[in-house]
């Protein structure tokens, strides 16, 4: 199993350029199953997921290719319909194929996904807006089996945020007869992604950017010859904060600042200095400790819940204390305990972190318990005293891609090791 070894103490220097979104990729990935032909996408990003959703369309039959981040998906040859058990469980994004499925091709089987380390996750959403449009729900052996002769336009009002479901209902309303009003919908920058790519391939959805989404079902979709997914604001967030954490002078490149604008804030209120052009950010070096700042995790455009972690290993650095709430997810303090390993000060109280930042943390063995926390725990590193090795770092993997080697080229003393090499 690989691990990652970390010699901290390095300021970061130079620029980094920011990879295409997972998150808004996968979706578009689901969507092309819509078209009549096969679709081209562009900027998207070499990852364990990207790798498992093509997987899994070409076992429903699909034609898939991947090469120097364009992804060509031809879905012409679909004719099964069953999500297995052994891809979903790796992958949760893979429920989004029950909505095209429905709407192009009358039926779908979806395995559940089941456990989820940052919490459970439920489709129940997914589940019953696909309902209120008319398919047949069955749930047995672990799967869930939807049918429809012809999906119907309704409203569907969500009981809460969900940027999953409302990509779900947006994929099978868009070949649905009449029109869907979708109330209480994500705002997410993937989102409107999502439906930049279904406009491109002619659907007609009202909305975009809002919390009430109306779409009108159109008779069928065609292919999109060329789409470039947006940055990932997650990674950028991620790369940005190594920088500053590590006291450095870096241009992060390629990325929509928009996109992190409460992140960006939140950073300067901590004293650091930062700046932003129209696909750029420069982070300055600074001396002393950063203000402690507190964060509440939000669906978009608040602070986003998959920079909590990385936050926090900053905040560890910081002068006073800091509280984390975080709202979305349960269980998402798991990486809580290996930074105190290094020598941070963080209580637990529910859903709330309480983080007395200290002078320096030392290095130590931790062990990563999802993706998010993986990235905050290499963080944490960079700034350490000695070396600090990661361990179940294939989390990493699922959403940044070369991580060690982007690091590497900022000055970073980080190295992939095998974990019987220690």
């Amino acid at each position: 199993m690989k691990m990652m070894a970390i010699e901290g103490g390095k300021k970061l220097k130079g620029k980094i350029p920011v990879s295409g979104s997972k998150n808004a990729a996968l979706p578009i990935m689901a969507a092309a199953i819509l078209g009549d032909g096969p679709s081209v996408i562009h900027n998207v990003p070499d990852l364990t997921d990207i790798r498992t959703m093509s997987k899994l369309l070409k076992i429903l039959g699909a034609t898939v290719e991947f090469k120097d981040h364009t992804l060509t998906i031809d879905p012409s040859g679909i004719n099964k319909f069953t999500a297995p058990y052994e891809l979903v469980k790796t992958m949760r994004a893979s429920i989004y194929v029950l909505g095209p499925l429905v709407a192009k091709y009358k039926k779908a089987k979806v395995s559940l996904p089941g456990g989820c380390a940052i919490g459970a996750r439920p489709i129940d959403l997914h589940i019953k807006g696909i309902q209120k449009l008319g398919a047949k729900i069955v749930l047995k052996h672990g799967y869930v089996s939807a049918s429809a002769a012809k999906l119907k336009g309704t409203k569907i009002s969500f009981d809460k945020v969900s940027l999953g479901a409302t990509v779900n209902i947006l994929l099978a309303s868009s070949l649905a007869e009449g029109t869907t009003v979708i109330e209480n919908a994500s705002k997410e920058p993937e989102v409107i992604d999502c439906i930049n790519f279904l406009q491109a391939m002619g659907a007609k959805i009202e909305g975009t950017g809002t919390n009430t989404l109306k779409i009108h079902g159109v008779k069928k979709l065609s292919a999109v010859k060329g789409y470039n997914v947006i940055p990932d604001r997650i990674e950028a967030a991620t790369f940005i904060t190594a920088a500053v954490i590590t006291k450095g002078r870096v241009t992060v490149t390629g990325l929509n600042p928009e996109h992190l604008s409460i992140f960006i804030d939140k950073l300067k209120e901590t004293g650091v200095k930062i700046t932003q052009g129209k696909n750029k950010v420069d982070i300055f070096p600074y001396k002393g400790r950063l203000k402690a700042v507190d964060i509440v995790t939000e669906p978009y455009p608040g602070f986003p819940t998959d920079v909590q972690a990385q936050w926090m290993a900053l905040m560890c650095f910081a002068q006073g204390d800091s509280i984390i709430k975080e709202t979305i997810w349960e269980n998402r303090f798991m990486h809580v305990q290996e930074l105190v390993r290094m020598g941070a000060s963080v209580r637990i109280n529910g859903n709330t972190s309480i983080v007395t930042g200290v002078k320096e943390l030392s290095g130590a063995d931790v062990m990563a318990s999802d993706l998010r926390a993986s990235a905050a725990l290499i963080l944490a590193g960079l700034a350490a005293q000695g070396k600090t090795v990661v361990r179940r770092i294939y989390h990493l993997e699922r959403g940044y891609e070369n991580l060690d080697l982007k690091l590497k080229n900022l000055g970073g003393a980080v190295r992939i090791e095998r974990e019987n090499a220690v």
